[in-house]
Protein backbone atom coordinates (compact mmCIF):
# COMPACT_ATOMS: atom_id res chain seq x y z
CA UNK A 1 0.00 0.00 0.00
CA UNK A 2 2.80 2.36 0.91
CA UNK A 3 4.73 1.47 -2.23
CA UNK A 4 1.62 2.00 -4.37
CA UNK A 5 1.10 5.44 -2.73
CA UNK A 6 4.75 6.33 -3.26
CA UNK A 7 4.57 5.41 -6.93
CA UNK A 8 1.43 7.51 -7.33
CA UNK A 9 3.20 10.50 -5.82
CA UNK A 10 6.18 9.96 -8.10
CA UNK A 11 3.90 9.68 -11.10
CA UNK A 12 2.10 12.86 -10.19
CA UNK A 13 5.39 14.64 -9.68
CA UNK A 14 6.75 13.52 -13.03
CA UNK A 15 3.52 14.54 -14.73
CA UNK A 16 3.78 17.94 -13.10
CA UNK A 17 7.36 18.28 -14.29
CA UNK A 18 6.39 17.28 -17.80
CA UNK A 19 3.49 19.69 -17.88
CA UNK A 20 5.65 22.42 -16.43
CA UNK A 21 8.32 21.73 -19.02
CA UNK A 22 5.81 21.84 -21.84
CA UNK A 23 4.45 25.13 -20.53
CA UNK A 24 7.95 26.60 -20.34
CA UNK A 25 8.67 25.46 -23.88
CA UNK A 26 5.49 27.10 -25.08
CA UNK A 27 6.40 30.34 -23.32
CA UNK A 28 9.88 30.24 -24.76
CA UNK A 29 8.54 29.53 -28.21
CA UNK A 30 5.86 32.25 -28.04
CA UNK A 31 6.78 35.12 -30.41
CA UNK A 32 7.52 38.54 -28.93
CA UNK A 33 4.60 40.90 -29.49
CA UNK A 34 5.49 43.38 -32.24
CA UNK A 35 4.98 47.10 -31.73
CA UNK A 36 2.25 48.72 -33.77
CA UNK A 37 3.62 50.58 -36.81
CA UNK A 38 4.26 54.28 -36.21
CA UNK A 39 1.42 56.43 -37.51
CA UNK A 40 2.56 59.39 -39.60
CA UNK A 41 0.42 62.51 -39.77
CA UNK A 42 0.87 64.75 -42.81
CA UNK A 43 0.20 68.49 -42.65
CA UNK A 44 0.36 71.34 -45.14
CA UNK A 45 1.71 74.76 -44.12
CA UNK A 46 1.13 77.77 -46.39
CA UNK A 47 3.06 81.03 -46.14
CA UNK A 48 3.01 84.63 -47.31
CA UNK A 49 6.68 84.49 -48.34
CA UNK A 50 8.58 83.31 -51.40
CA UNK A 51 9.79 79.73 -50.98
CA UNK A 52 12.99 79.57 -48.89
CA UNK A 53 13.30 83.37 -48.84
CA UNK A 54 16.03 84.36 -46.33
CA UNK A 55 14.67 84.71 -42.82
CA UNK A 56 10.93 84.88 -43.44
CA UNK A 57 10.71 81.95 -45.83
CA UNK A 58 13.29 79.81 -44.06
CA UNK A 59 11.60 80.05 -40.66
CA UNK A 60 8.60 77.82 -41.49
CA UNK A 61 10.97 75.31 -43.11
CA UNK A 62 12.98 75.13 -39.88
CA UNK A 63 9.75 74.82 -37.93
CA UNK A 64 8.70 71.82 -40.03
CA UNK A 65 12.09 70.15 -39.54
CA UNK A 66 12.01 70.69 -35.78
CA UNK A 67 8.50 69.25 -35.50
CA UNK A 68 9.50 66.18 -37.50
CA UNK A 69 12.67 65.71 -35.47
CA UNK A 70 11.02 66.09 -32.06
CA UNK A 71 8.08 63.87 -33.04
CA UNK A 72 10.41 61.18 -34.41
CA UNK A 73 8.71 61.50 -37.77
CA UNK A 74 5.15 61.13 -36.47
CA UNK A 75 4.19 64.62 -37.70
CA UNK A 76 5.50 65.75 -41.07
CA UNK A 77 4.76 69.20 -42.46
CA UNK A 78 5.10 70.19 -46.11
CA UNK A 79 5.75 73.92 -46.52
CA UNK A 80 4.37 75.87 -49.48
CA UNK A 81 5.70 79.27 -50.52
CA UNK A 82 3.42 82.15 -51.47
CA UNK A 83 1.35 81.29 -54.52
CA UNK A 84 2.25 77.59 -54.58
CA UNK A 85 -0.98 76.47 -52.95
CA UNK A 86 -2.73 79.74 -52.08
CA UNK A 87 -1.93 83.43 -52.72
CA UNK A 88 0.26 85.22 -50.18
CA UNK A 89 -2.57 87.26 -48.71
CA UNK A 90 -4.99 84.33 -48.38
CA UNK A 91 -3.04 82.30 -45.83
CA UNK A 92 -5.46 83.02 -42.99
CA UNK A 93 -8.49 81.94 -45.03
CA UNK A 94 -6.72 78.76 -46.15
CA UNK A 95 -6.02 77.77 -42.55
CA UNK A 96 -9.51 78.74 -41.39
CA UNK A 97 -11.17 76.69 -44.15
CA UNK A 98 -8.89 73.68 -43.67
CA UNK A 99 -7.20 73.95 -47.06
CA UNK A 100 -3.99 73.82 -45.01
CA UNK A 101 -3.53 72.82 -41.40
CA UNK A 102 -1.04 75.60 -40.70
CA UNK A 103 0.18 78.96 -41.96
CA UNK A 104 2.97 81.48 -41.48
CA UNK A 105 2.38 85.16 -42.16
CA UNK A 106 1.91 88.55 -40.47
CA UNK A 107 -1.36 89.37 -38.74
CA UNK A 108 -1.65 92.88 -40.21
CA UNK A 109 -2.44 91.28 -43.57
CA UNK A 110 -5.89 90.42 -42.17
CA UNK A 111 -6.81 93.95 -41.06
CA UNK A 112 -9.79 94.02 -43.44
CA UNK A 113 -11.20 90.91 -41.77
CA UNK A 114 -10.00 91.48 -38.18
CA UNK A 115 -8.89 95.11 -37.57
CA UNK A 116 -7.58 94.31 -34.08
CA UNK A 117 -5.23 91.65 -35.49
CA UNK A 118 -2.77 94.40 -36.46
CA UNK A 119 -1.70 94.84 -32.84
CA UNK A 120 -0.21 91.35 -32.87
CA UNK A 121 2.18 92.19 -35.71
CA UNK A 122 3.31 95.77 -35.17
CA UNK A 123 2.06 99.25 -34.33
CA UNK A 124 3.69 102.54 -35.42
CA UNK A 125 5.87 103.83 -32.59
CA UNK A 126 4.71 100.81 -30.56
CA UNK A 127 6.33 97.85 -28.85
CA UNK A 128 9.68 96.52 -30.01
CA UNK A 129 10.43 92.81 -30.45
CA UNK A 130 11.31 92.13 -26.83
CA UNK A 131 8.27 94.05 -25.61
CA UNK A 132 5.70 92.48 -27.92
CA UNK A 133 6.95 89.00 -27.02
CA UNK A 134 6.50 89.92 -23.36
CA UNK A 135 3.04 91.41 -23.85
CA UNK A 136 1.78 88.37 -25.75
CA UNK A 137 3.38 85.81 -23.44
CA UNK A 138 3.00 87.50 -20.04
CA UNK A 139 0.81 90.58 -20.47
CA UNK A 140 -2.49 89.08 -21.54
CA UNK A 141 -1.93 89.49 -25.27
CA UNK A 142 -2.13 85.80 -26.15
CA UNK A 143 -5.57 85.40 -24.61
CA UNK A 144 -6.88 88.40 -26.57
CA UNK A 145 -5.27 87.14 -29.77
CA UNK A 146 -6.82 83.70 -29.49
CA UNK A 147 -10.17 85.23 -28.63
CA UNK A 148 -10.04 87.22 -31.89
CA UNK A 149 -9.25 84.17 -34.02
CA UNK A 150 -11.63 81.77 -32.24
CA UNK A 151 -14.66 82.54 -34.48
CA UNK A 152 -12.59 81.57 -37.51
CA UNK A 153 -11.45 78.24 -36.06
CA UNK A 154 -7.83 79.40 -36.03
CA UNK A 155 -5.25 79.18 -33.23
CA UNK A 156 -2.35 81.70 -33.40
CA UNK A 157 1.15 81.37 -31.97
CA UNK A 158 4.17 83.65 -32.16
CA UNK A 159 6.23 82.81 -35.23
CA UNK A 160 9.30 85.06 -35.30
CA UNK A 161 10.25 88.71 -35.25
CA UNK A 162 12.36 90.85 -37.57
CA UNK A 163 13.28 93.43 -34.93
CA UNK A 164 13.14 97.14 -35.74
CA UNK A 165 12.80 97.54 -39.49
CA UNK A 166 14.13 100.19 -41.85
CA UNK A 167 11.96 103.14 -42.87
CA UNK A 168 11.90 102.20 -46.53
CA UNK A 169 13.25 102.85 -50.03
CA UNK A 170 12.44 106.15 -51.75
CA UNK A 171 13.25 107.68 -55.10
CA UNK A 172 13.20 111.18 -53.66
CA UNK A 173 14.42 112.87 -50.49
CA UNK A 174 12.07 113.17 -47.52
CA UNK A 175 12.78 116.52 -45.91
CA UNK A 176 9.31 117.36 -44.60
CA UNK A 177 5.89 115.81 -44.21
CA UNK A 178 4.88 117.51 -47.46
CA UNK A 179 7.22 115.15 -49.31
CA UNK A 180 4.90 112.28 -48.37
CA UNK A 181 1.89 113.87 -50.03
CA UNK A 182 0.85 112.04 -53.18
CA UNK A 183 3.47 109.34 -52.54
CA UNK A 184 2.40 105.83 -53.56
CA UNK A 185 4.11 103.54 -51.09
CA UNK A 186 3.89 99.84 -50.39
CA UNK A 187 3.25 99.84 -46.64
CA UNK A 188 0.83 97.49 -44.80
CA UNK A 189 -1.09 97.65 -41.56
CA UNK A 190 -1.50 100.69 -39.36
CA UNK A 191 1.56 102.26 -40.97
CA UNK A 192 -0.44 102.48 -44.18
CA UNK A 193 -3.31 104.20 -42.36
CA UNK A 194 -0.88 106.78 -40.99
CA UNK A 195 0.68 107.39 -44.41
CA UNK A 196 -2.76 107.96 -45.88
CA UNK A 197 -3.56 110.59 -43.25
CA UNK A 198 -0.23 112.23 -44.00
CA UNK A 199 -1.32 112.61 -47.62
CA UNK A 200 0.24 109.51 -49.16
CA UNK A 201 -1.34 106.50 -50.85
CA UNK A 202 -0.67 103.15 -49.15
CA UNK A 203 -0.47 100.08 -51.38
CA UNK A 204 -0.60 96.52 -50.07
CA UNK A 205 1.53 94.10 -52.07
CA UNK A 206 2.97 90.68 -51.25
CA UNK A 207 6.76 90.58 -51.04
CA UNK A 208 7.23 88.85 -54.36
CA UNK A 209 5.67 91.76 -56.27
CA UNK A 210 7.54 94.64 -54.62
CA UNK A 211 10.64 94.89 -56.81
CA UNK A 212 8.75 94.98 -60.11
CA UNK A 213 6.27 97.55 -58.78
CA UNK A 214 9.08 99.82 -57.60
CA UNK A 215 11.18 99.38 -60.72
CA UNK A 216 8.30 100.10 -63.10
CA UNK A 217 7.04 103.10 -61.16
CA UNK A 218 3.77 101.48 -60.10
CA UNK A 219 4.80 102.63 -56.62
CA UNK A 220 7.12 105.48 -55.63
CA UNK A 221 8.48 103.94 -52.46
CA UNK A 222 8.36 100.78 -50.41
CA UNK A 223 9.15 99.38 -47.05
CA UNK A 224 9.96 95.69 -46.83
CA UNK A 225 11.96 94.55 -43.81
CA UNK A 226 15.58 95.55 -43.33
CA UNK A 227 19.01 95.17 -44.93
CA UNK A 228 19.11 91.36 -44.81
CA UNK A 229 15.86 90.89 -46.74
CA UNK A 230 16.02 94.10 -48.77
CA UNK A 231 19.41 93.13 -50.19
CA UNK A 232 18.06 89.69 -51.14
CA UNK A 233 15.24 91.37 -53.08
CA UNK A 234 17.64 93.75 -54.82
CA UNK A 235 15.63 96.82 -53.82
CA UNK A 236 18.79 98.94 -54.04
CA UNK A 237 18.56 98.51 -57.81
CA UNK A 238 15.17 100.22 -57.93
CA UNK A 239 15.45 103.10 -55.43
CA UNK A 240 18.14 105.56 -54.40
CA UNK A 241 17.46 106.56 -50.79
CA UNK A 242 17.24 104.17 -47.83
CA UNK A 243 15.61 105.80 -44.80
CA UNK A 244 15.55 104.90 -41.12
CA UNK A 245 14.19 104.30 -38.50
CA UNK A 246 11.23 102.04 -39.20
CA UNK A 247 8.72 104.12 -37.26
CA UNK A 248 5.90 102.06 -38.72
CA UNK A 249 7.32 98.65 -37.74
CA UNK A 250 9.40 98.84 -34.53
CA UNK A 251 9.33 95.09 -33.94
CA UNK A 252 7.32 93.11 -36.44
CA UNK A 253 5.98 89.88 -35.02
CA UNK A 254 5.14 87.03 -37.37
CA UNK A 255 2.56 84.37 -36.63
CA UNK A 256 2.01 80.66 -36.99
CA UNK A 257 -1.67 79.90 -37.44
CA UNK A 258 -3.24 76.48 -37.01
CA UNK A 259 -6.60 75.08 -37.97
CA UNK A 260 -8.15 74.48 -34.56
CA UNK A 261 -9.74 71.13 -35.44
CA UNK A 262 -6.49 69.83 -36.93
CA UNK A 263 -4.44 70.99 -33.95
CA UNK A 264 -6.81 69.53 -31.37
CA UNK A 265 -6.96 66.23 -33.28
CA UNK A 266 -3.26 65.69 -32.61
CA UNK A 267 -2.19 63.61 -29.60
CA UNK A 268 -1.32 65.80 -26.62
CA UNK A 269 2.41 65.22 -26.98
CA UNK A 270 2.36 66.34 -30.63
CA UNK A 271 0.38 69.44 -29.69
CA UNK A 272 3.10 70.26 -27.17
CA UNK A 273 5.80 69.67 -29.78
CA UNK A 274 4.11 72.10 -32.18
CA UNK A 275 4.01 74.77 -29.47
CA UNK A 276 7.63 74.22 -28.43
CA UNK A 277 8.83 74.33 -32.04
CA UNK A 278 6.94 77.60 -32.62
CA UNK A 279 8.61 79.13 -29.56
CA UNK A 280 12.01 78.01 -30.84
CA UNK A 281 11.46 79.64 -34.23
CA UNK A 282 10.11 82.82 -32.65
CA UNK A 283 13.42 83.41 -30.89
CA UNK A 284 15.58 81.96 -33.65
CA UNK A 285 14.31 84.40 -36.28
CA UNK A 286 15.07 87.44 -34.14
CA UNK A 287 18.55 86.09 -33.44
CA UNK A 288 19.17 85.61 -37.16
CA UNK A 289 18.04 89.10 -38.16
CA UNK A 290 20.13 90.67 -35.41
CA UNK A 291 23.18 88.77 -36.65
CA UNK A 292 22.74 89.35 -40.39
CA UNK A 293 21.35 92.88 -40.80
CA UNK A 294 24.59 94.74 -40.16
CA UNK A 295 26.61 92.72 -42.66
CA UNK A 296 23.90 93.28 -45.27
CA UNK A 297 23.82 97.02 -44.54
CA UNK A 298 27.59 97.23 -45.00
CA UNK A 299 27.26 95.50 -48.36
CA UNK A 300 24.50 97.87 -49.48
CA UNK A 301 26.55 100.92 -48.55
CA UNK A 302 30.07 99.81 -49.47
CA UNK A 303 29.39 97.67 -52.54
CA UNK A 304 26.26 99.27 -53.97
CA UNK A 305 26.57 102.90 -52.91
CA UNK A 306 23.20 103.08 -51.16
CA UNK A 307 22.44 106.48 -49.63
CA UNK A 308 21.29 105.77 -46.05
CA UNK A 309 19.43 108.67 -44.43
CA UNK A 310 17.57 109.39 -41.22
CA UNK A 311 14.06 110.79 -41.30
CA UNK A 312 14.12 114.38 -40.00
CA UNK A 313 13.07 114.73 -36.36
CA UNK A 314 10.10 116.93 -37.20
CA UNK A 315 8.82 114.35 -39.70
CA UNK A 316 9.04 111.61 -37.08
CA UNK A 317 7.29 113.79 -34.52
CA UNK A 318 4.43 114.58 -36.90
CA UNK A 319 4.09 110.93 -37.89
CA UNK A 320 3.95 109.95 -34.22
CA UNK A 321 1.17 112.46 -33.57
CA UNK A 322 -0.79 111.18 -36.56
CA UNK A 323 -0.21 107.58 -35.43
CA UNK A 324 -1.60 108.21 -31.97
CA UNK A 325 -4.67 109.96 -33.34
CA UNK A 326 -5.27 107.28 -35.99
CA UNK A 327 -5.11 104.38 -33.54
CA UNK A 328 -7.35 106.10 -31.02
CA UNK A 329 -10.00 106.79 -33.66
CA UNK A 330 -9.93 103.20 -34.91
CA UNK A 331 -10.30 101.97 -31.33
CA UNK A 332 -13.33 104.17 -30.73
CA UNK A 333 -15.15 102.64 -33.71
CA UNK A 334 -14.48 98.97 -32.95
CA UNK A 335 -15.01 97.36 -29.50
CA UNK A 336 -12.58 94.54 -30.28
CA UNK A 337 -9.86 97.01 -31.30
CA UNK A 338 -10.53 99.06 -28.18
CA UNK A 339 -10.16 96.02 -25.93
CA UNK A 340 -6.83 95.03 -27.48
CA UNK A 341 -5.60 98.63 -27.70
CA UNK A 342 -6.22 99.25 -24.00
CA UNK A 343 -4.26 96.14 -23.03
CA UNK A 344 -1.46 97.03 -25.46
CA UNK A 345 -1.19 100.64 -24.27
CA UNK A 346 -1.26 99.69 -20.60
CA UNK A 347 1.59 97.26 -21.13
CA UNK A 348 3.58 99.75 -23.20
CA UNK A 349 3.21 102.42 -20.53
CA UNK A 350 4.31 100.09 -17.76
CA UNK A 351 7.27 98.57 -19.59
CA UNK A 352 8.44 101.99 -20.80
CA UNK A 353 8.88 103.19 -17.22
CA UNK A 354 11.35 100.43 -16.50
CA UNK A 355 13.06 100.66 -19.89
CA UNK A 356 13.81 104.31 -19.20
CA UNK A 357 16.22 103.23 -16.45
CA UNK A 358 17.30 99.92 -17.99
CA UNK A 359 17.37 99.28 -21.75
CA UNK A 360 17.31 102.90 -22.90
CA UNK A 361 19.68 104.09 -20.18
CA UNK A 362 22.14 101.35 -21.04
CA UNK A 363 22.02 102.01 -24.81
CA UNK A 364 22.62 105.71 -24.17
CA UNK A 365 25.52 104.92 -21.86
CA UNK A 366 27.05 102.47 -24.31
CA UNK A 367 26.87 104.91 -27.19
Amino acid sequence: MKRRYLFSLMGAGMLGMLLGGCSAEKEAAAPVAQQAPKQTIQWKLVTSWPKNFPGLGEAPERFAKEVERMSDGRLKIKVYGAGELVPALEVFDAVSQGTAEAGHAASYYWKGKIPAAQFFSTVPFGLNAQEINSWISYGGGLELWRELYEPFGVVPMLGGNTGVQMGGWFNKEINSLDDLKGLKMRIPGLGGEVLQRAGGTPVQLPGGEIFTALQTGAIDATEWVGPYNDLAFGLHKAAKFYYYPGWHEPGTSLEFTFNKKALEALPKDLQAIVEVAARMINQDMLDEYTARNNAALNELVNNHGVDVRRFPDDVLKELQDISRQTIQEIAEKDPAVKKVYESYEKFRSNVWKYHEISERAYINARS
